[in-house]
């Protein structure tokens, strides 16, 4: 396949890193409509394509050099069993595939487009680590104050709690990169583990 992976390793020389600013899960990165419009006339130029078919159970990434038909293909699995508030399974499904697509494009072509990771000149730096004081504690239940006045947990579910657990679940983040962002104390951090299926 060696037009195609010199094709790819033009295209990858000239296409820049691509950071639009959609917050998500606590970072930040470019979504598909931000990415399209950069990589799709670099991959013209280089004479390549791509094309994502769906499998049942996951997307399936075709990379393809026209001229000589050579292809690369990627598979990813649709995390399963995930559910995410105020939404209903179909909502659920075509949230996880636009998801799994995005990161199935940036790793099939070499893309960088997460901020939090090696983005801009943030690149090959490494970040002071956090103070304990200065980072956000990590709560399963909002707080609300019992008939005395007292803090207690409540029965809503934290955004943060929602938003970490389902990062997790669909591998946009690692156990340990959660533990770095937030503080959790001992019963936080079994709850999380039990929750997200990880074991310590």
């Amino acid at each position: 396949m060696k037009n195609l992976f010199k094709a790819l390793a033009s295209f990858q020389q000239e296409v820049p890193i691509i950071h639009k600013g959609t917050e998500g899960y606590g970072y930040s990165y470019a979504d598909l409509p931000a990415i399209l419009p950069i990589i799709t006339p670099l991959l013209a130029k280089h004479g390549l394509g791509f094309t994502q078919l769906g499998t049942g159970t996951g997307i399936k990434t075709i990379i393809f050099h026209s001229e000589s038909g050579e292809i690369l293909e990627s598979l990813f699995d649709i995390p399963q069993g995930v559910s995410l508030a105020k939404m209903n399974d179909f909502q659920v499904l075509g949230s996880a595939i636009t998801y799994m697509r995005r990161y199935a494009l940036s790793s099939a072509l070499g893309l960088v487009t997460d901020k939090d990771t090696d983005a801009g000149g943030e690149q090959g730096k490494k970040q002071a680590p956090t103070k304990k004081q200065d980072k956000e504690w990590l709560n399963r239940f909002e707080r609300v104050r019992d008939e005395d006045g007292n803090w207690e947990d409540g029965e809503e579910i934290t955004d943060n709690w929602k938003k970490e657990v389902t990062a997790v679940r669909t591998g946009a983040k690692t156990f340990q990169q959660v533990k770095e962002a937030f503080n959790m104390s001992k019963q936080i951090e079994k709850d999380f583990l039990e929750v997200t299926s990880i074991k310590k």
